[in-house]
């Protein structure tokens, strides 16, 4: 069974951080770039973040340069989101994704061979 868990969500105050893990399964995980995408509540989809399948090349939204790291560890089958400096309008679903080959910076899951289950992200004071 493939599976894609995301945690570490939770409450925070503005400035605080979080760190994110997304443990994946029955896959194989190496293969695959890897996105965190994020929805708002009463907003779309968007992307955040990108890792290439050899753990380098991190991109991110320009909102969060500078704030939020990528990273993974292919032993453990587990990306990564730390998130520093967090504001309110970072509060959302945080989602991990398996990208198609040919949609590297994939938002939705149509253009996603996984997707996650999705953690919570509150910041707030």
């Amino acid at each position: 069974e493939v599976q894609l868990v995301e945690s570490g969500g939770g409450l925070v105050q503005p400035g605080g951080s979080l760190r994110l893990a997304c443990a994946a399964s029955g896959f194989t995980f190496t293969r695959y770039n890897m996105n965190w995408v994020r929805q708002a509540p009463g907003k779309g989809r968007e992307w955040v973040s990108s890792i290439s399948s050899g753990g380098g090349s991190p991109t991110y939204r320009d909102s969060v340069k500078g704030r939020f790291t990528i990273s993974r560890d292919d032993g453990k089958n587990t990306l990564y989101l730390q998130m520093n400096s967090l504001k309110p309008e970072d509060t959302a679903v945080y989602y991990c994704a398996a990208p198609r080959p040919g949609f590297p910076r994939c938002y939705n899951p149509w253009c996603s061979d996984y997707w996650g289950q999705g953690t919570q992200v509150t910041v707030s004071s």
